[in-house]
């Protein structure tokens, strides 16, 4: 009687496995009920087109086709600080430094 359980319990513990591990599945592959919820992507920083710099005014500065002064926000991310050689952001207590003619997006 002992074995018959043992046996009927491996089985049992052997069916659950193949249910839930699919052999003929592709590598990597997860079922639903097991994939994590992705993390939504943060949006890139705005791109840095141009800056203006007058005596008299403030700096402004052309943030993905929007003219921005200092406190302002272009696509979620705050215009901190302009100077005539560069526009820094922030965003979730991160901050960005765009530079006009660097590629590098400072961190």
């Amino acid at each position: 009687m002992g074995r018959f359980i043992l046996i009927a319990a491996l089985l049992a513990s052997s069916q659950y496995v193949s249910a839930s591990q699919d052999p003929t599945a592709p590598l990597g592959w997860q079922n639903a009920k097991q994939s994590k919820p992705k993390k939504a992507a943060q949006p890139r920083p705005p791109q840095l087109q141009s800056i203006v710099c007058n005596g008299e005014s403030a700096c402004k500065a052309t943030l993905s086709d929007k003219v921005v002064v200092a406190g302002e926000s272009v696509r979620g991310y705050r215009v901190k600080n302009i100077k005539p050689e560069s526009v820094v952001l922030s965003r979730g207590g991160k901050q960005w430094t765009l530079e006009l003619f660097s590629l590098d997006i400072k961190q």
